[in-house]
């Protein structure tokens, strides 16, 4: 049985838009130490906290022009395809310990006000996770991705586009987002945006950056998040 505190519905938001990795799904943290060590062995002196700093919330292409411009920067050449070939299986090769984050899929499900899914990750991949962990048919039709939009994080592109498809105002809408860059592209839409501690990756002074991003909140998990919604 859901428990009551977990999240219930509020007046003060008439949507709540959720970011999906390091939100809903664990995915940040997935291979986050084989990637830096996969990082180290080509000469990037990064822990783990430095990738999450660095490069959480961007959309693919975003992701690829500046660690392409870091190794640039480190090297003097562009990478060449293996390079992030390699960083790719790197990181694909950990998808099947891919679970939601505590306490999604009980909240998700409990929640009465209308919801929608603003994600960075490619429509192939977002779809795939999210069905994946069973939080798909908790969303459809509202899943979107930001290679719907011309921009990715941290524009507000796709946290506009996903509140016009569920016909909620931005101001309306209640943004919940793991990322600097994406609590910067909320903010831009005109959301209330409230930063999220439940994943994996988030290391000491997370919550710090997101509110100098501008979240308006932080909150540690789904549980504290019903409490604020309630």
């Amino acid at each position: 049985m859901v428990k009551k505190s977990i999240v219930v519905a509020t007046s003060e938001f008439e949507a709540v838009i959720f970011d999906c990795d390091g939100v809903l799904v664990d995915s940040e943290i997935l291979g986050l130490d084989a990637s830096t060590a996969y990082l180290r062995d080509h000469g990037f002196d990064w822990s783990p906290a430095d990738l999450v700093r660095l490069f959480t919330g961007f959309r693919d292409d975003v992701f690829a022009e500046r660690l392409t411009k870091a190794y640039r920067d480190l090297h003097g050449v562009d990478p060449n395809t293996d390079f992030f070939s390699g960083l790719v299986e790197t990181r694909r090769s950990r998808r099947h310990l891919l679970a939601p984050v505590p306490g999604a899929r009980a909240a998700i499900a409990a929640m009465r006000t209308p919801k929608a899914v603003a994600s960075s990750s490619r429509t192939e991949f977002l779809v795939g996770k999210m069905k994946r962990t069973g939080l798909y048919d908790l969303f459809d039709p509202h899943v979107y991705s930001a290679d719907q939009v011309a921009h990715g994080k941290p524009a507000p592109d796709i946290f506009l586009y996903a509140a016009e498809k569920i016909g909620v105002a931005p101001e309306q809408c209640l943004a919940i987002e793991d990322s600097e860059n994406g609590v910067k592209a909320a903010y831009a839409a005109g959301m209330t945006v409230w930063g999220f501690l439940g994943g994996g990756h988030c290391f000491e002074g997370h919550g710090a950056r997101l509110t100098a991003a501008g979240a308006h909140k932080v909150v540690k998990d789904f549980k504290a998040l019903g409490v604020a919604l309630s």
